[in-house]
């Protein structure tokens, strides 16, 4: 129940209660946002792989560049220079585009999660005869009683569990 006060010094009632919920908790504590957490990590962390061997493969031809050149002609050696210079910001793009990808990926699970999510909220909210739920991160104070959190996380995991794990996405090809 929310209390007003108004200017006079007298109270209002109103008898429809708000609810609040944190949306980043309940992703991030569902068996749903769980799993997508983990496919997540592990998709970043063979990125961060790629990227290291990448550098290092890069970091490789970058050092034998600078060994040919000081027996090669300018002329000569420009072509080179230059190719070089055009693999590595190939090479950046792509490896930005997956990155970008995999942001882009979190995001449209996301949204599938609150999807799904959407109707159980519902129910929770019609069920505590509320007329709103609102993101914990858009009120300044409440009452602990009105955070629906940990009951929506608990209903949510016993309808949709963990999901179905995320299907690769290939990134964009940077040069389209």
């Amino acid at each position: 129940m929310m209390t007003l006060l108004l200017p006079s010094g007298a109270v209002a009632q109103d008898s429809t209660p708000v609810l609040i919920i944190d949306s980043e908790r309940l992703f991030l504590s569902s068996e749903f946002g769980k799993r997508v957490a983990r496919e997540i990590e592990a998709r970043g962390n063979d990125l961060a792989a790629q990227n290291r061997q990448i550098e290092a493969e890069l970091a490789a031809a970058e050092q034998d560049l600078t060994e040919r050149r000081a027996t090669m002609s300018p002329e000569g050696f420009q072509p080179l220079a230059d190719a070089f210079d055009t693999r590595v910001q190939e090479t950046r793009q792509t490896q930005a585009a997956k990155s970008r990808a995999l942001n882009a990926q979190l995001e449209r699970e996301r949204e599938a999660f609150l999807r799904v999510a959407g109707p159980i909220l519902q129910e929770l909210m019609e069920q505590a005869g509320a007329s709103v739920v609102l993101d914990r991160r858009t009120v300044f104070i409440s009452a602990n009683s009105a955070d629906i959190t940990t009951a929506a996380i608990s209903r949510i995991n016993a309808q949709l569990g963990a999901g179905k794990p995320i299907e690769p996405v290939d990134a964009p090809d940077p040069q389209e």
